[in-house]
Formats: C-alpha cells, structure tokens, sequence
C-alpha cells in the first residue's frame, strides 16, 4: 500500500504551552488533527472558567490564524479546593473533562492532587457533570519506571468509587495499564502515544542520550511497546489517540525537561507503526472514530491522506526538536 485516506484526525491529548510560541504550536496541531484537547498544566493553570475561557479563545484564535479549519477542546486543571460550583462552571465555559494531575508527577503540577480525597467533592461534581476524568497516571514516589505501574491502585480505587464516571487514562506505557484498562469498565478508556508506540527506553539512553526522546512517563521496554501496539492496532474502542506533544524550546530540554514534540511526526511514526504491526486498515480507527466516540462526538469533516513518501525530519520545528529529528521517515501526511 502506498496511500491511504483516514477522516481527518483527533488528538485527545497536547500541550500547546502558553505565550508567543503557542500560536505555531497550535498551527502544526491544527494542521495534522480536525480535533484536538489542549492539556491545562499552563501557568496560570486552568483551574476556573475565566482562565479556562481566556485560553480556549487565545487557542482558537492561534488555530483561525494557521488557516487550518479545526476545533479545539477545553480541559480543565482538576486541584484540592477548587469546589463542585467551579466544576460546573468550567463545563459550563466549554470543558469536556478535567485534569487530574498527581502532585509532583510532571511538568506544572505542583499543585496537583496529593490522593483522589482530597477532590472527592470534585469528582462526584464532574460525574455528575458527565465530564471525562482524564488522569495522568504516575506515582511520582515511585522509581522512575514504575511510577504508571505504581498509580494503578489509585485508579482502580477512583474507577470504583465512581460507578458514573467516564475515565481516560492518558499516554499508557507498559503493559500492566493495557491488562488493567481491559479489566476495568468500558467507561474506561485509555490513549497511547506515537512515541510510546515507536521508541523504547534503548532508544532513549541505550547509544547516546537522546533529550527529546525524554518524557513522562518514560519509554519503557521493547515487551511493553510490543503491548502498546498490540492494543492499539486491536480494533478496541478502549485505545486511542492522544499525542502527549509537548515542546520544550532547547535550553528547558538542556536542563531536563520532559516532553517529546511529537505533533509535526505523529502521523508518520504511527502509521509506520501501524504498518509494522500488519495493520494500517486500522489506524483511522485509532486516529480517528474511537476517541470521538468515547467523547460523544461526531467524526470530523474532511480526510488526511497518508503517502508512502521519504523525507527528512528537520533538526528543530517551531524552535523545538522533534523525535526522530535528521531521520528519514517513509509516510508523509497532510489534508486532502
């Protein structure tokens, strides 16, 4: 095969940052994805439905400006004390799920939430709400590869607690969080990244050390990719996309930050994952129809054309460096 045409896609998980440079990061998003959450761990945090309302309006004017038709969704920041009112509010002003964040776990989240107690108030608005508790499931006292193994337990105990609520448990990356997502309810969903489903921790720091491979939570083994890939190529509507692109400009990723900007390769590295595992007639699923549908939202109009095309991923796009920068990739993708 050497093109394939998917409806337009969604990325139910990316940083756009806030500032100048947010406004290409939104362009590059909006370019690749007719739909696209941006995560609320900005500072200030997206906490409240002023701030949540301010960023959505600054994001969607980044995307009118990029000249790409696309519709961005609103997150809020889910933090100890916000209130039930404040809950209701952001869905109100827009936001379709809430962020929870362990406390210490990555970047801006300081002050996340210390156990599921301490916004137990919260939870029970946004199930009733009918928002989608997205989680970032790492225990940050936990050694660095198994914070995500560690944090299961605490998102059983949310999954049980809430017998209403809609969860999404973010960027999956060892196999343990696939075998536990299956056992949960289907109210339980989960995405999977392109840099999960493409590196490991070898092609992080087996050679050289590769910063822009650095995220949280941290590439895992080859068993624990082969297991990502497995479920996400599964047809399974519990497993979908969400990129957890996230730019750094250079002297932040010099001093260790985590996050891979994945957004201008995503769809190239997925649908070489796709292709390795005998499946690209599944990625529009992926991509495009589970997360939507998890979501409660139609398909996005229009089509993304993916090509058997080599090019050359460049050293830095929009002042970050990108996975896979100065390597060549065999699929290209763009709007039809």
């Amino acid at each position: 095969m050497n093109s394939l045409n998917i409806r337009l896609p969604d990325d139910f998980h990316v940083h756009l940052r806030q500032g100048p440079a947010m406004a290409a990061y939104a362009a590059t998003t909006a370019r690749r994805f007719g739909r696209f959450m941006a995560m609320p761990n900005v500072t200030p945090p997206l906490t409240g439905p002023a701030a949540l309302a301010d960023y959505s309006r600054a994001v969607a004017a980044a995307v009118a400006a990029s000249g790409y038709a696309a519709t961005p969704l609103a997150c809020f920041k889910l933090t100890p004390g916000m209130g039930r009112e404040a809950v209701f509010s952001c869905a109100a002003a827009g936001a379709v799920a809430g962020k929870y964040y362990p406390a210490g776990a990555t970047t801006n989240s300081s002050d996340g939430v210390p156990e599921p107690s301490a916004v137990a108030e919260e939870l029970t608005a946004m199930q009733e709400a009918g928002l989608v508790l997205s989680i970032h499931g790492e225990d940050p006292s936990a050694p660095a590869l198994e914070r995500e193994r560690a944090f299961l337990g605490v998102v059983d105990s949310i999954v049980g607690s809430y017998p209403r609520l809609r969860v999404a448990l973010e960027h999956l990356s060892c196999a343990e969080s696939v075998r536990a997502v299956l056992a949960w309810p289907e109210r339980v969903a989960a995405t999977i990244t392109a840099h999960h489903l493409s590196f490991t921790i070898d092609d992080l720091l087996g050679g050289s050390l590769r910063p822009e491979l650095f995220c949280k939570p941290v590439l895992k083994s080859a068993a624990d990719r082969a297991a990502l890939l497995e479920a996400a190529v599964s047809g399974s509507p519990r497993f979908f996309f969400g990129s957890d692109s996230a730019p750094h400009q250079p002297e932040a990723k010099a001093a260790g930050a985590a996050g891979c900007y994945t957004a201008p390769v995503a769809l190239s590295l997925l649908a070489a994952a796709f292709e390795e595992a005998g499946a690209l007639d599944r990625l529009e699923a992926f991509v495009s129809v589970s997360g939507a549908r998890f979501y409660g939202l139609g398909p996005n109009p229009g089509v993304l054309r993916l090509r058997r095309e080599s090019w050359t991923v460049p050293a830095s796009v929009d002042g970050a460096v990108p996975p896979a920068a100065g390597r060549t990739l065999a699929w290209a993708a763009e709007r039809a």
